[in-house]
C-alpha cells in the first residue's frame, strides 16, 4: 500500500500536533507580512501630497488600481495554486510587495506610483488574499473550518494593529521613505517562513486534513490539467450562471467599499481635516484592528453554529448604521463618541468573510476557492470606486461627508441582498467534532 493510498486508521503508536495548525500559522504571519503594505496608503497619503503636491484624487487612483488588481489577482492566484501549489505562489508574491514597496522611494512622477503600488503590489498582495485563505482552510481543515477561517482572516486585522503606529511613527519622524522600507523588509522576512513550512496539502506529509472521519484516503484529488486561466475563466463562466453569486458579488462589494476603499484609505485624510493629528487617527484605526481580530474570530466561531446569511444581513445593517453617525463623531479632539464607533466598527470590519466564504462553500463545493476569489474580487473593485470616489468628493466639495453616508445607504441595501441568498445546498455548518488538536500517527515535521 503507497503513501497516497493510506488511509486515515486505528490508533498508532504516536500523538501529534496535526500539521495543519502549523500551516495556519505560517499562512497567518504571511498575511501579517502582506498587511504592512495594506496599512501604508493611509498613512502616506498626506506626506506624498505634501512633498509632491499630488492630488488627493491622484495618490486615491493609485490605490484604486491596487485594489482592482487585488481583487482580480484572487481567482487566478486560487487557480495558480491548484495547478502550482500554495508554497510556490505566495513566495513569489511576497516578493512581489516587498519590490513594488521599495522602489517608491526613488520616484519622482505620479505614474511610478501607479505603477509601484497599483500594478506590482496589487498583484502580489491579491495572491495572498482571501483566496489564499479559502484554499488551505479547504484543504487542510474539516473540523473547526469556520474558526480558522476567521483567525486567518482576522491575521489581516493583526497586521495593521502591528504596522499602522509603526508607519506613521517613521513616517512623521524619519519620513515616508522609512516607512516604505520597513514595509518592504516586512514582507521579505517572511519568504523563509513560507518555504519551509507551508506545505501544499495534507497527502505531502501522508495525512487527511485535520477533523476529518475516519477512514478518509490521504490522496489528494487530482490537480486540474487546464491552464490555470482557463480554469478561473471556465469556474466564473459557470458560476455567473446562478442567482446566488452575484448576490455574493454584490453584497461583497458593498463590503469592499465600506472598509478598505472608504475607512482604510480615508479615515485619516478625513479626521485630518478636522484637525486630529495624524499618529492619533492611525491609532484609531490600529484600534479597529485589535477590535477586527476579537469580532473576525467570533464571527468565524458563529459561522459553525449559525446560518452565514442571518450573519451577514446583521452586519451589513450595523455597519451602515454606524458609518451614517460616522461625520458628527469628526473632531480636533479624542472623545468617547468615537471611541465607540472604533470599537462598534472594527467587531464588524471583516466579521462578513467567514460566513461569506462558507456559502460560497455551500454553493460551490471544490471551485470554492476560484468562486470566492471571484467574489473577493468585487469586494475590491468596490474598495477601488470607494478609494478613488471619496477622494473626488473630498476634492471637490472639500469634506469627506458624503461619502459616508452614500456608503451607509449601500451596506442596506448589502443586507437586503443577503437576506435573499438562497444556496444549492441547504446551508450547513460545518463539522462539530470536538477533539485535541491532535492527529494520530502524524509524522514529525
Amino acid at each position: 500500500m503507497t503513501l497516497t493510498d493510506r488511509t486515515v486508521d486505528a490508533p498508532s503508536r504516536t500523538r501529534r500536533i496535526h500539521p495543519a495548525w502549523w500551516v495556519a500559522v505560517v499562512t497567518f504571519l504571511t498575511i501579517i507580512g502582506a498587511a504592512g503594505f495594506r496599512s501604508t496608503p493611509g498613512v502616506l497619503m498626506t506626506p506624498l501630497h505634501d512633498e509632491f503636491g499630488w492630488p488627493m484624487g491622484v495618490i486615491g487612483g493609485a490605490v484604486s488600481v491596487n485594489l482592482v488588481l487585488f481583487g482580480l489577482a484572487a481567482p487566478f492566484s486560487a487557480a495558480l495554486m491548484e495547478r502550482l501549489g500554495i508554497q510556490r505562489v505566495v513566495a513569489v508574491a511576497l516578493a512581489l510587495v516587498s519590490l513594488g514597496s521599495l522602489l517608491p522611494i526613488w520616484m519622482t512622477q505620479s505614474w511610478q506610483l501607479v505603477l509601484c503600488w497599483g500594478i506590482v503590489v496589487g498583484m502580489g498582495t491579491g495572491a495572498m488574499s482571501m483566496g489564499l485563505v479559502a484554499t488551505v482552510t479547504g484543504r487542510w481543515f474539516v473540523a473547526r473550518r469556520g474558526l480558522v477561517t476567521g483567525i486567518l482572516t482576522a491575521a489581516g486585522a493583526t497586521g495593521q494593529l502591528i504596522f499602522l503606529p509603526v508607519l506613521a511613527w517613521l513616517a512623521e519622524h524619519h519620513g515616508w521613505r522609512t516607512a516604505a522600507i520597513a514595509t518592504a523588509a516586512a514582507a521579505l522576512t517572511v519568504v523563509p517562513l513560507v518555504l519551509w513550512k507551508l506545505h501544499d496539502h495534507p497527502s505531502v506529509l501522508g495525512l487527511a486534513a485535520y477533523g476529518a472521519p475516519e477512514g478518509t484516503s490521504v490522496a489528494r484529488p487530482p490537480r486540474p490539467t487546464g491552464h490555470p486561466v482557463h480554469l478561473a475563466l471556465g469556474t466564473l463562466r459557470d458560476a455567473s450562471r446562478t442567482g446566488v453569486f452575484w448576490l455574493l458579488v454584490g453584497s461583497f462589494a458593498v463590503c469592499g467599499m465600506s472598509t478598505n476603499g472608504l475607512v482604510g484609505t480615508h479615515f485619516i485624510p478625513a479626521a485630518h481635516d478636522h484637525g486630529m493629528p495624524t499618529t492619533t487617527a492611525a491609532g484609531l484605526l490600529a484600534l479597529v484592528g485589535v477590535f477586527d481580530v476579537v469580532g473576525t474570530v467570533f464571527s468565524g466561531w458563529l459561522t459553525d453554529r449559525v446560518d452565514p446569511r442571518a450573519l451577514l444581513a446583521a452586519y451589513y445593517t450595523l455597519r451602515g448604521a454606524s458609518l451614517f453617525l460616522l461625520p458628527s463623531l469628526f473632531s480636533d479632539d479624542l472623545h468617547v463618541n468615537m471611541l465607540a464607533f472604533i470599537l462598534f466598527y472594527g467587531l464588524d470590519w471583516v466579521a462578513t468573510v467567514p460566513p461569506t466564504i462558507a456559502l460560497c462553500r455551500s454553493a460551490f463545493g471544490e471551485r470554492a476557492p476560484i468562486v470566492f476569489g471571484w467574489v473577493f474580487a468585487s469586494h475590491q473593485l468596490g474598495a477601488a470606486v470607494a478609494a478613488l470616489g471619496a477622494g473626488l468628493v473630498r476634492d471637490q466639495l472639500g469634506t469627506y461627508d458624503l461619502a459616508w453616508y452614500a456608503a451607509a445607504v449601500l451596506c442596506v441595501l448589502a443586507a437586503v441582498m443577503c437576506v435573499a441568498i438562497r444556496t444549492a445546498r441547504p446551508v450547513e455548518p460545518s463539522s462539530r467534532r470536538i477533539d485535541s488538536g491532535v492527529v494520530e500517527g502524524a509524522t514529525a515535521e
